[in-house]
């Protein structure tokens, strides 16, 4: 896998980060703003899109924004299984961070955050 490549369009304040340029992917949301891009048969990303993005990656006073999954709950158990395995690797969690709030002893919501962007990928992106 090559080094990702980002760009960011500043009308639409979309950000793409792609791995895999050109291959087969479907598209999983994750939130209303965020979409995976994923090789099933691979079981690998191929790129991320960042809709809002600077609405996303804004800090509150408290630290980083984070947001529920709530695309993966219309999904099989083998795909939600896939994804998460897909966000806790390299390169996606370059980007993303998965964590989980915790409601009670028997419920918890997977969240996710936006990594701060590396020093070399806001270079491209300008």
């Amino acid at each position: 896998m090559s080094k990702p490549s980002v760009k960011y369009d500043e009308a639409s304040d979309t950000l793409t980060v792609c791995f895999e340029p050109g291959s087969k992917a479907t598209g999983i949301e994750l939130t209303d703003h965020i979409l995976l891009r994923i090789n099933q048969q691979q079981r690998q990303a191929v790129s991320i899109v960042f809709f809002e993005y600077s609405v996303l990656a804004q800090k509150t006073e408290m630290g980083s924004r984070s947001f529920p999954l709530t695309g993966l709950s219309q999904i099989s158990n083998d795909l939600r299984e896939m994804i998460f395995k897909i966000l806790l690797s390299d390169p996606v969690s370059d980007f993303l961070h998965l964590s989980a709030y915790t409601v009670s002893l028997v419920e918890t919501i997977p969240i996710i955050s936006i990594q701060p962007m590396p020093v070399e990928m806001t270079q491209l992106s300008a």
